[in-house]
C-alpha cells in the first residue's frame, strides 16, 4: 500500500479528534488576537495571556457546540464528513459535556479574574455563534453578516477583560471593525471554493445559490475596500503612529488587489489567492499594531 493510501486510511488519534472539535486553528487565532487586544489596552503580558486563555476556551466550546448542531450537515459534505461527530468516533453527549464544562469554567474565570463585562460579552458571543449564526446557515445567505459579529469579538474581549472600566477603547473597536470586514472576503472565497459542497448540504452560502455568479467577487472587493480607512482610527485618537497607518494600509492594498482580480474573474486560482492573502493580511495587521504600541511606549 502506498504512503498516500495509508494516510487516507489511518484512524485519527483522540488528540487529533479533540483538536478538530475545538476548531484549533480558529481557537489559536482567537487566543492570539485576544492577547494582542489586552496588550494594546496596556495590560501586562501575564494578565493579557490569562485573559486570552479563558477567551480561547470559550472559543473551543463554541466550536464543539457548533459541530454538535451541524453534525448531520457535516456528514453530507466531503470536506467535513470525517469530522469526529459525523464519523461516530466521539459521542454527542461527551462533546456537549466537555463544551459545557469549558464554557462554564471560562465564563466564571473571566467574571472573577477580570472585568465582569468580559464574561457577559464572552457568553453572549458563544450564544450568538451557536444559537443564532449556526442555524441561520441553513436559512439565509445573511448568516455571514450575523456570524461576522461573534467572529470579530476576540480582540475586543481581550481589551474589555483587562480594562479597569470595561471600555474596549479605540484599539478594541478598531480591531473589531477590522476583523468584521476582513471575514467577508475570507469566507466568500471559501464559500466559492466549496460551493458545491455547501449546496449539497443545504447551506445558504452566497456562491452556492443559483444566479449569483460574480456576486461573491464583487462583495469581497467592497468589504475589503472598507478595511482601508480603519488604520486611521487609532491615529486620529492619538493612540498610534504613522507606522501603523502605512504598514496596515500597504498590506490592505495588497489584499484589495487580490479581491479585485477575484471580482473580475471568479475561478479557483483567484479565489485561492484571496484566501491566502486573507490569511497573511490579518496577522500582519495585528502584529503591526503591536509593534506600533511598542513605538508609542518609547
Amino acid at each position: 500500500m502506498s504512503a498516500e493510501a495509508k494516510a487516507a486510511t489511518r484512524t485519527p488519534s483522540v488528540v487529533a479528534d479533540w483538536a478538530v472539535l475545538a476548531k484549533h486553528r480558529i481557537t489559536s487565532f482567537v487566543a492570539f488576537s485576544a492577547l494582542c487586544g489586552g496588550l494594546l489596552e496596556g495590560a501586562s503580558f501575564a494578565a493579557s495571556a490569562e485573559a486570552a486563555l479563558w477567551i480561547a476556551l470559550l472559543s473551543a466550546a463554541s466550536g464543539m457546540f457548533n459541530q454538535v448542531v451541524e453534525r448531520e450537515t457535516d456528514a453530507r459534505m466531503a470536506r467535513t464528513k470525517d469530522r469526529p461527530l459525523p464519523a461516530g468516533r466521539v459521542s454527542v453527549a461527551m462533546v456537549v459535556t466537555v463544551a459545557a464544562v469549558l464554557a462554564s469554567g471560562a465564563t466564571l474565570a473571566l467574571a472573577l479574574r477580570f472585568h465582569p463585562y468580559s464574561a457577559l460579552l464572552g457568553l453572549a458571543t458563544l450564544c450568538s455563534y451557536v444559537l443564532v449564526y449556526t442555524p441561520l446557515k441553513r436559512q439565509t445567505t445573511l448568516n455571514t453578516v450575523v456570524g461576522a459579529i461573534p467572529g470579530a469579538m476576540p480582540p475586543l474581549l481581550g481589551c474589555v477583560a483587562v480594562s479597569v472600566t470595561g471600555d474596549p477603547g479605540t484599539w478594541g473597536w478598531t480591531l473589531f471593525a477590522t476583523i468584521f470586514a476582513w471575514q467577508f472576503p475570507h469566507f466568500l472565497a471559501i464559500a466559492w471554493l466549496y460551493r458545491d459542497d455547501y449546496a449539497a448540504a443545504g447551506m445558504q452560502m452566497l456562491p452556492s445559490r443559483p444566479g449569483t455568479e460574480g456576486m461573491a467577487g464583487r462583495q469581497a472587493f467592497l468589504y475589503c475596500a472598507a478595511l482601508l480607512p480603519l488604520p486611521l482610527l487609532p491615529i486620529l485618537r492619538g493612540e498610534a503612529t504613522i507606522f501603523y497607518a502605512m504598514t496596515a494600509t500597504a498590506v490592505g492594498l495588497g489584499f484589495l488587489f487580490t479581491c479585485w482580480r477575484f471580482s473580475l474573474d471568479e475561478n479557483r486560482r483567484t479565489a485561492r489567492t484571496v484566501l491566502f492573502a486573507s490569511l497573511v493580511h490579518l496577522p500582519l495587521v495585528i502584529l503591526f499594531a503591536l509593534v506600533d504600541g511598542a513605538i508609542m511606549a518609547l
